[in-house]
């Protein structure tokens, strides 16, 4: 039989990456003597670093340097020498779809049919408007399913090295009663999320409430965001500013709990095996059910059903929860995964 050498392709943000990872495993698995690549953008590659179930991994720039179909023809030269066999394109582009057919890869599936599908003759599997919703995790393990891997096992995996740990724990040092709480305030309009001012109140109510709490947030380089936390006078409070991914995975790998919006970082962390506190919005493109932590601790926090149905503002990119999930309800959550009672509040979540 011939040997499988298989390409998958994940060319959007972190979080869709790391959930593309319960699939690497699973070709793995399904096919051992495989050869197994992965075509990401640049910035996505550091939450593939190490990992077993990869063979190599592939860049594809095609929003840098190669952005729209410059460079093409030398990613398909490159895609050609590699002799694939076998494409999965979890997030379809023409692009892609492209590129894989003139790279002579005899069997392409894809998600949905699309024209540019057609005109290269893809298989593909069909998501059926997401009904039933089910997780994206699982969505992308259909496309394995579709060359014979039989699993449903959809928790994320991220790969740290012995060295990677020690330098971890140098990142962030604490001691064996300090609790490590992760805030990742911003999420570039990808899901819905609080202003900045929400999360500097939920910051002052964690240092008050937990003693023993350091706080450690991730701010990039978001020049309002910095301006407002750095107000906040408080020894145990710590910044992250503009670290590489792989830095900021292992800052995350540290923490007691990571609070968060719907982003790459409360993937990341699900993938460490990291408990969350997450804030969601209900809508089926932005719905826990489609894209929530798997595998780990967890605590989602969803706005009241009235409030959504009287307050929506029908992109879900621009919602800012804004009397839907206050301040307090985040630091209960927060409380019930890190068991630690809030005697300051009427009720714990349920």
């Amino acid at each position: 039989m011939k040997r499988k050498r298989i390409l998958v392709i994940r060319p959007d943000r972190v979080g869709d990456v790391l959930l593309a990872t319960p699939l690497l495993r699973e070709l793995r698995k399904s096919f051992p003597e495989s050869f197994i690549a992965v075509m990401v953008r640049p910035y996505t590659k550091d939450v593939l670093l190490n990992n077993p179930n990869i063979d190599e991994i592939i860049i594809d720039d095609f929003e840098g340097e190669h952005r729209g179909w410059k460079g093409f023809w030398k990613q398909v030269l490159k895609l050609r020498k590699y002799k694939f066999n076998i494409a999965l394109h979890l997030l379809p582009t023409q692009r892609h779809a492209f590129m894989t057919f003139f790279a002579g890869i005899k069997t392409r599936v894809s998600v949905g049919i699309k024209l540019y599908g057609v005109l290269t003759f893809m298989k593909y599997v069909s998501r059926n408007n997401y009904i039933p919703l089910r997780h994206e995790a699982d969505y992308s393990l259909d496309l394995g399913r579709k060359i014979g891997v039989k699993a449903n096992n959809l928790e994320p995996e991220i790969f740290l090295t012995p060295e990677e740990i020690k330098q971890s724990q140098k990142l962030v040092p604490k001691n064996e009663d300090e609790i490590v709480i992760g805030i990742n305030p911003l999420s570039g309009k990808s899901a819905p999320n609080w202003k900045i001012e929400k999360y500097v109140e939920l910051v002052k109510k964690i240092v008050y409430e937990i003693p023993k709490a350091k706080v450690y947030i991730n701010l990039h380089d978001e020049p309002e965001a910095i301006e407002k936390f750095e107000e906040l006078n408080s020894s145990r409070i710590n910044f992250i500013y503009n670290v590489p991914l792989r830095k900021l995975i292992l800052y995350i790998s540290r923490f007691d709990v990571l609070i968060s919006s719907s982003t790459g970082p409360m993937h990341i962390a699900s993938a460490l095996k990291v408990p969350t506190v997450s804030m969601f919005c209900p809508l089926p493109a932005c719905s826990p059910k489609l894209w929530g932590p798997i595998g780990n601790r967890h605590e989602i926090i969803l706005p009241p059903e009235d409030y959504c149905k009287i307050n929506c503002p029908g992109d879900p990119h621009i919602c800012t929860f804004d009397g839907g999930i206050e301040p307090d309800d985040v630091l209960r959550a927060t409380l019930k995964i890190l068991k630690i009672k809030h005697e300051n509040s009427p009720s714990e979540t349920s």
